[in-house]
């Protein structure tokens, strides 16, 4: 994998973010996998509304966003929040690819995929309406926060300029692929949980260290008054797929 987006390519071209866009899309198309198959990716024709890339063995379809920054934040700037929610709740979401740069040398130092599984309206953010001295005065954009995606759900193929390894981007999809099946309510509670796993800062831990989060996923599902008996479940769920290990007495182990 070259991490040289190639300037030459996009010479013809005046615009920044449309030459960046033409930078982009070719290095993904020369470099990147299907992270489901591992088979070479498909550029769209005609521009699709909703998708960048095509797998065409397995059909999975990706989204291309890219930014001039050293690490990926903690917000992705997307377009209409109405438009995106509407693809969240629908069956033809495609998959996010993200990418950063660094503009003054055109090396990508960051690149991963946010697979469509992981999205729920939960981490869309609504941005303030345009002003109405605004060319499009009243539209309403939206935001992705990464801090509402587990870390499983941020699958890197280039970490801070490293390059990983194929079959550990492919077995890392696979890990978490159990959530395409899973409706909105039931993955909300899945990811929330997983979520609180990420914060505790240690490899092993205890029943109690997730129990103290009971505050957080009671404002999260402020109908459910269970929440211990939740997070057991959860717990349970995520052992036997294989996320966490259950090492005996209440206590676990992440399974990196």
């Amino acid at each position: 994998m070259n991490l040289q987006l190639n300037s030459e390519i996009a010479k013809q071209f005046k615009n920044s973010s449309q030459k960046i866009r033409v930078l982009t899309e070719f290095w993904v198309k020369q470099n990147i996998f299907c992270p489901n198959c591992g088979s070479k990716l498909s550029k769209f024709k005609n521009n699709k509304p909703v998708a960048d890339f095509l797998c065409e063995k397995c059909s999975e379809e990706f989204e291309l966003k890219s930014k001039n920054s050293k690490s990926p934040g903690n917000k992705i700037v997307d377009g209409a929040y109405h438009t995106m929610i509407e693809r969240i709740n629908s069956e033809n979401n495609p998959n996010f690819f993200f990418l950063t740069y660094d503009k003054s040398t055109l090396i990508v130092n960051n690149f991963m995929i946010i697979p469509k599984f992981y999205f729920l309206p939960k981490i869309i953010e609504k941005r303030k309406p345009l002003s109405a001295n605004a060319r499009r005065s009243g539209w309403i954009g939206c935001n992705i926060l990464l801090n509402e995606i587990p870390e499983s759900g941020r699958i890197y193929f280039v970490k801070n300029s490293i390059i990983i390894d194929k079959s550990t981007v492919i077995g890392n999809w696979q890990k978490t692929i159990f959530l395409d099946k899973k409706d909105q309510n039931a993955k909300g509670w899945i990811l929330d949980v997983m979520i609180c796993i990420d914060k505790i800062r240690k490899n092993e831990f205890s029943l109690e260290d997730i129990y103290k989060f009971e505050p957080y996923l009671k404002a999260k599902h402020p109908n459910n008054n269970f929440i211990k008996d939740k997070i057991r479940q959860q717990l349970q769920l995520l052992r036997d797929k294989g996320i966490i290990e259950f090492i005996g007495r209440g206590k676990y182990k992440k399974i990196n």
